[in-house]
Formats: structure tokens, sequence, C-alpha cells
């Protein structure tokens, strides 16, 4: 999912330096990844970011312990790669929860802006991926999972390409 050594690569270093620079940002810490778990889904998502309605995203918990990463924090801020580990976007988290995967509302399924955003939608295309998630783990997957939720703005670009 996010490993050190894919994705902090020179284009990466560069598009954080030339996002602080332009931003007037103080913040020496950054996250990268791609959303998803394939080239495709990623350039989907990363997609839906830059076009608007993707401002929300969630992850297992499993998943961060497993690689030993961090969990986002408020005010954080995150380099969104495609498919291939470009950088596309710059993310400023506004909202960080972990809850079992069940409490999910269908607010967060709206923010998260895939498919056609009901809730249903949401959990059925989530418990695919998480299963998924899961299965590589070697984990038992279940609705009562610990699940991050995070909401984020998009800060870079303005505009969409």
């Amino acid at each position: 999912m996010r490993r050190e050594d894919e994705r902090r690569g020179p284009a990466v270093r560069e598009y954080w330096a030339a996002f602080r620079a332009g931003n007037g940002v103080q913040d020496q810490h950054y996250d990268a990844f791609a959303f998803g778990d394939s080239p495709e889904m990623a350039d989907e998502l990363a997609d839906l970011v830059l076009r608007g309605p993707k401002r929300a995203t969630a992850g297992l918990l499993l998943d961060f312990e497993h690689d030993r990463e961090p969990l986002p924090r408020v005010g954080g801020y995150a380099v969104i790669l495609d498919g291939r580990g470009q950088p596309v976007a710059m993310l400023r988290t506004t909202q960080v929860e972990v809850k079992p995967l069940r409490e999910v509302d269908a607010t967060f399924a709206w923010d998260e802006g895939e498919g056609d955003r009901s809730l249903q939608w949401w959990l059925e295309a989530h418990r695919r991926f998480f299963r998924r998630r899961c299965a590589a783990l070697g984990a038992a997957f279940s609705d009562d999972l610990p699940t991050v939720f995070e909401r984020f703005d998009l800060v870079w670009p303005v505009e969409a390409p």
C-alpha cells in the first residue's frame, strides 16, 4: 500500500518543494501515496480528487499498522500519486476518525465521491476492497474492523489541470 522507497522519489520531493515554496508552507512533514491497490484505481481516484467530488478516503487500521505508517493528522499534507507513481495533487487533512467500518454514514460515503455516492454503493465497494486487503495481510474481514476515516481539502493544484 504505502512504501517509503516507492513514494518519495525525486518527482515527489520536487513537487513537495514547489508546493511549499509557492504557498509559504513551513511544515517539513508530508505523506505521499496512491489511492487503491492498482494503477487503474489510483488514476481513477486521483481524477475524482482533481475534478472535485472526492474529499474523503478510508483505510483499514491494519494496513497502517502493517506498513508501520503513522495515521494521517489534522493539518497534515499528502502528495497524491497517480498509477505511475507521479504526483498529481496535494491534500491537507481536515478530519481523522478511527471507528469500526460498520459505523460509516451516508455523509462520509457522499464525501468520498465514488460510484453513485450512496452508502450502499460505498459499503459494497469498500467491503470488496477491504476483503482483498485482509486476504493480503492474512487477516479475517469483518464490519467491526477499525477503519481510518479521513476527510481532506485539495490544496494544490487550486484548479483542475
